[in-house]
């Protein structure tokens, strides 16, 4: 199907936007404050309120320094089950705050406390820093689950974009090095393959390009590292023994055949992979929901799916 119409007014600004930021000889400080400004606009704009949940920060101790983490914790008695949310933003860019409507409505909507990573950003802090900072927030809340009000045998991860690729590695990371055991991960848009040797899709409405992921995985990652497990999920030679995965993609979007592959791999491997591709629907246009009833429908769908897998 075509683009959905929503959206074409959007694609128009956005091309239009990209006249005006900062080239690549602006120092990276500054060109990240700048795309903040806009995403904390876009954030303000497009996604619905989240119903009321009580929101706190925790600054925890990663290897060199200390990240926050946010849980999100709906009115229900508990201890409830946990989901681990990574933002996206190319390894170089997002705020906690940038997701707040998206991780409080699923909480809300999956009764679960959702905690956010933020994690350290490249260039300043490139591959592998990110996905340790990742799984060293996982091993914390699972070692907090009287302060979080969790029940820790109840843990989920998830990620869209850059934040996906950081969940998938943290999935293959805690099976590898003794868990804590995940029951289940979620993957909105995932990029899985950082080596580029697949052709990239070209599918006409472009939101992210393949010059833009190029420079994003440039920042994060150096070429001779690109094919370990935890930079390229999908290169990994074992698969098995990763939790039962939801993969999100979008028709209009160059990582949607990560997603498509990625589903492949893990069903080969007896990994149970529900895959679905979002027709009309442009990368990161998943967190549009108060424009797209569809964008409503995806999220309510990543609700159900954890419901399911977390509540058994």
């Amino acid at each position: 199907m075509p683009v959905l119409p929503e959206l074409v007014p959007m694609l128009a600004r956005i091309q239009e936007a990209r006249k005006h930021l900062p080239d690549a000889s602006t120092p990276v400080a500054e060109r990240r404050a700048a795309i903040h400004r806009g995403m904390d606009q876009r954030a303000a704009t497009v996604a619905r309120p989240a119903p009321p949940v009580t929101v706190t920060d925790h600054e925890i101790e990663v290897d060199g320094g200390r990240i926050t983490v946010r849980a999100y914790t709906p009115g229900r008695s508990g201890p409830l089950p946990c989901h681990v949310y990574v933002h996206g933003g190319g390894w170089w860019l997002g705020e906690l705050r940038h997701r707040d409507a998206i991780c409080g409505l699923l909480a809300a909507e999956a009764g679960c406390v959702v905690v956010s990573v933020a994690h350290r950003l490249a260039p300043e802090h490139r591959f592998p820093v990110p996905v340790h900072d990742c799984h060293t927030a996982v091993r914390w809340v699972a070692g907090q689950a009287d302060l979080l009000g969790i029940d820790p045998a109840r843990l989920s991860i998830g990620g869209d974009s850059s934040g996906a690729n950081l969940a998938a590695a943290t999935a293959l990371m805690l099976r590898d090095q003794g868990g804590p055991a995940l029951r289940a991960q979620v993957l909105e848009i995932p990029v899985l393959d950082l080596t580029a040797s697949r052709p990239a899709l070209d599918p006409g409405a472009v939101v992210l390009t393949p010059d833009e992921l190029a420079a994003n995985v440039e920042q994060y990652c150096a070429p001779e590292q690109r094919r370990d497990a935890y930079a390229s999920p999908l290169l990994a030679d074992d698969l098995t023994g990763l939790p039962p995965a939801l993969i999100m993609t979008a028709e209009y979007d160059i990582l949607s055949g990560d997603g498509e592959a990625y589903a492949r791999a893990l069903t080969k491997a007896g990994v149970p992979a529900r895959l679905t591709c979002w027709p009309g629907h442009v990368h990161g246009s998943h967190e549009l929901t108060a424009m797209l009833e569809s964008a409503r429908e995806w999220q309510a769908q990543v609700a159900a799916f954890l419901r399911a897998e977390l509540d058994a």
